[in-house]
């Protein structure tokens, strides 16, 4: 008979979950209750676990560390070290929600809070058009610069949000067995949270959520891709102009647009990376450093625009840490890929929820991808909270059996509602 188990497990469990769930809400409540679950965790005695991939995250992360050490300037580098306890997200998640129900309830979570956050956008849209009609202002020039975040501090973060949160809901309604239940409820948040993801206006990130969603729709209903297109140029001639604007400023960007002041941030990223090759300049070396590396031929002043870093991930981890460091991090990314798609191979036909986090476990790592070559995406700390908790519970349904000592989440979770 399997002993029960403890107050100080299940407090961790209930803790990791809410974790996870509170990202979409704001990163310190997350982080408040990811040290909670981690010190349940640890005080409980159950085995600490991490997924398969720990060689090549290690090395992402000793890369990191060897980078600020050889630096010149290690204080400087010191957010980069306190951004390794995000990294325990994966940890707790791993150890603790082995239970596929909870696992389920988990994402459906984020739907439910995404859609508040995209909701709550949708106002913020709606007064800032107020404002620029009261200030005789073009609605586009009054917008693009200070746009909609939801529950967070700036728009990009809200945007990469919302991103993955629509991914796994799609995920979610293709391949799990319970996705028809309360179907109206989750098509209304997917609505509200596509309509949000519109209005933010971060380019990046939409042609990243198409790229995710085109992989889930060739699995699910490959007849649609043809008609994606279609629908695509039809959503772009009948939305509104602002919208309308921003969708034609990707090829013919006008002044406003953050265009010219990525391919200023890229040349000067890929001289940093020429200078630097091994061990790059440092963590948060390239924002202080960086005007010494503008190219020459470069006019000044520089185009307007955010230079904190080089708006693309992998020019900026080389830059940043080194080649060898970006490399330890495309092996990781590769290596999730790989086991992801093999674990689908092994799955009989039909609806599972393991089918569910694996397809919605590649399409966020394409779509991290693709969207990393215009933002420096798993910088940000709530982005790359939801990335690690979408790669933990990808690598928990690889996992055959649920482990022996966790009871049935379901249970509780009838006993909760």
């Amino acid at each position: 008979m399997e002993a029960p188990e403890s107050f100080l497990l299940r407090a961790a469990r209930w803790l990791a979950f809410a974790s996870s769930v509170a990202i979409v809400v704001g990163i310190a409540p997350s982080q408040i209750l990811l040290g909670m679950s981690l010190a349940a965790l640890l005080l409980s005695g159950e085995k600490l676990r991490l997924p398969p991939i720990k060689l090549p995250l290690g090395l992402f992360l000793l890369g990191t560390l060897i980078a600020i050490a050889f630096s010149g300037n290690p204080v400087a580098g010191l957010p980069q070290v306190k951004k390794i306890y995000v990294f325990l997200q994966l940890l707790v998640v791993f150890s603790l929600l082995r239970d596929m129900a909870l696992v389920r309830w988990l994402f459906l979570s984020w739907a439910v809070f995404g859609s508040v956050s995209a909701s709550l956008g949708i106002v913020q849209f709606a007064r800032k058009v107020q404002q620029a009609h009261a200030a005789g202002s073009d609605i586009y020039s009054f917008y693009v610069g200070e746009r909609i975040t939801g529950f967070m501090s700036h728009w990009y973060t809200f945007s990469a949000e919302e991103m993955y949160v629509l991914i796994m809901l799609a995920a979610f309604l293709f391949f799990a067995p319970e996705a028809r239940k309360r179907m109206w409820l989750w098509l209304f948040v997917a609505l509200a949270s596509s309509l949000g993801l519109l209005l933010a206006e971060t380019r990046g990130v939409w042609i990243a959520t198409a790229a995710g969603g085109l992989y889930l729709l060739w699995f699910c209903r490959r007849w649609l891709v043809i008609l994606l297109p279609v629908v695509l140029v039809a959503g772009v001639l009948l939305s509104p102009n602002v919208i309308r604007q921003r969708f034609t400023s990707i090829l013919q960007p006008t002044s406003l647009d953050s265009n010219d002041f990525r391919k200023v941030t890229w040349r000067t990223g890929l001289r940093m990376i020429e200078r630097h090759p091994w061990l790059g300049l440092g963590p948060e070396m390239p924002r202080i450093h960086f005007d010494e590396y503008v190219p020459a031929d470069i006019p000044r002043p520089l185009p307007v625009g955010s230079y904190i870093h080089l708006h693309n991930i992998y020019l900026h981890y080389a830059a940043e840490r080194g080649i060898p460091t970006l490399l330890a991090f495309l092996w990781l990314m590769a290596r999730i890929l790989w086991d992801f798609g093999r674990g689908l191979r092994t799955l009989p036909p039909g609806r599972d929820d393991r089918r569910f986090l694996l397809q919605g476990g590649i399409a966020v790592v394409i779509a991290t991808l693709v969207d990393g070559v215009a933002n420096m995406n798993l910088g940000d700390s709530e982005v790359l909270t939801m990335f690690l908790v979408v790669v933990a519970c990808g690598y928990l349904a690889l996992e055959k059996e649920p482990a022996p000592r966790i009871l049935d989440s379901r249970q509780e979770l009838r006993a909760a509602a």
